[in-house]
Parts: C-alpha cells; structure tokens; sequence
C-alpha cells in the first residue's frame, strides 16, 4: 500500500469532465487521487510506487488505455488495473485482456466502480494450505 493511510488511484482520462467526475466519486469514498489527462504524462510522471490502483480510459489519443496497461504492468504486475471507455466495440475486439470485473463501460455506474477499487485494493488473504 501506499505511504498514506488511504489507498491512492491514479486515474487518466482525456476528458476533463471525466477526470473531475471520478475524482469527486473517489475523493468522496476515501481514495487519495492523482489525475492525468493522457497516457503519456501519466507513464512519465505517475509516482508508480506509490499507486495502489491505476484507472484508465481505453480511448486515448496519444496511448489507449490498453498500451498503458500494458507498460505499467511490466513494471508493477500485481498493480490492480481498471478500464472504462464509452466504445462498447472495444469489448469483443480485446476479450482476452480485458478482466470483467475490471471493465467498465460508460455511463458506468458510479457504486458498481467504487465496488470494483475497493475489491482491486483490499488485500487478499493468505490462501491456507490443507494439512
């Protein structure tokens, strides 16, 4: 976990209102949030050490969401990843990477997201071994 006592998002979007939007919803629940407008400034001035989950637009202009999966994940592979877009084609053409549970598509349902941070951030207990 992060060095703060609550979990952090980072979360990208291109859109602006978008951004302000999960910011508000995730402030509101307890979450830290770091916002970035593209992929790119995210990759390069997200504290990845810091984050706890990341949530990204698909559908970006200068990185999808999918290529930013992708570059976080070989750096932090157990980083908990959440993708939203508003192109519901994006579904069929990238089943095998996209996590349902991890996938939403806008309008999303704002109880059903935080559901999804909070299971993507709470830590799993130890599986006990049967003796």
């Amino acid at each position: 976990m992060a060095e703060s006592t609550r979990f952090v998002v980072a979360v990208v979007d291109d859109d602006s209102r978008t951004l302000e939007s999960l910011a508000d919803l995730l402030e509101a629940a307890g979450y830290d949030v770091r916002l970035y407008s593209s992929g790119i400034t995210a990759w390069n001035h997200c504290p990845w050490a810091a984050i706890d989950c990341l949530m990204s637009d698909i559908g970006m202009p200068d990185m999808s969401g999918f290529e930013l999966r992708r570059l976080v994940l070989s750096r932090r592979p157990e980083l908990p990843v959440i993708l939203i877009t508003g192109r519901t084609e994006l579904r069929a053409q990238y089943a095998s990477e996209i996590e349902p549970d991890r996938y939403f598509e806008k309008p999303y349902d704002g109880q059903q997201l935080l559901a999804a941070v909070r299971a993507a951030v709470t830590p799993k207990a130890p599986k006990q071994s049967a003796e």
